[in-house]
């Protein structure tokens, strides 16, 4: 499967949630940035609020698209310790990029809760989406995050997966719904005809469309 774009892969994952619509104490967070387009179909689709959470995925010194972990939002790191022996990175490496991404992450955390306050999600149903997962890392530590926040009830929701992610993913939410399965991933760029890089600037603008209806 392939999609023209994120929008068109957020409408196509929403007619996989329709039971969500209009679901009393649910939210749907999109995983900065991308995951925030995808997000937003759905959330209009279900006439669901939106919000973003921020996660940041821990690259492998010579090939950052692998992540080694991910950075939740509040700052504990998850890392897949098998992934750290492989790539060789060093303690100190790696400590050294926890802190860089910490400071990316609150400065874009800063930004969007500007935009959209994230209030209490205690006793929320949350729709946790990304536009895509490879080793599953980002998605992973979010749902400890949300965990963490007496939620109640994860889907976790994305267009397309790695067969090997997505077995981690279900075990982790308490659902798990994506549109498409891959055994051969060769990354997420390659199931979306126009996989361009969202800004903030989007991300905000997004935000504040859905705040006000999707208008």
């Amino acid at each position: 499967m392939r999609f023209q774009d994120r929008k068109e892969a957020g409408r196509i994952l929403s007619s996989k949630l329709t039971s969500y619509r209009h679901r009393q104490n649910t939210i749907v967070l999109g995983l900065a940035r991308g995951g925030v387009v995808v997000a937003y179909e759905v959330a209009k689709a279900l006439s669901l609020p939106l919000n973003v959470v921020v996660p940041r995925k821990i690259g492998a010194p010579d090939y950052p698209e692998l992540a080694l972990g991910a950075i939740a939002e509040e700052g504990e790191a998850l890392l897949n310790t098998e992934l750290v022996v492989f790539s060789g990175a060093s303690p100190a490496w790696i400590a050294a990029q926890i802190e860089k991404e910490k400071q990316v992450q609150k400065e874009r955390l800063s930004l969007y809760r500007w935009a959209a306050p994230l209030g209490s999600l205690k006793g929320q149903t949350i729709l946790l989406i990304d536009d895509g997962v490879a080793t599953g890392a980002t998605l992973l530590v979010e749902v400890e995050f949300l965990r963490k926040q007496s939620v109640k009830w994860i889907v976790a929701a994305s267009p397309v997966s790695s067969v090997e992610a997505w077995q981690k993913i279900k075990t982790a939410a308490d659902e798990a719904v994506c549109s498409c399965l891959e055994e051969n991933f060769l990354g997420i760029s390659s199931f979306y005809d126009d996989f361009t890089q969202v800004e903030d600037e989007m991300i905000v603008a997004l935000l504040k469309q859905a705040a006000h209806g999707f208008k």
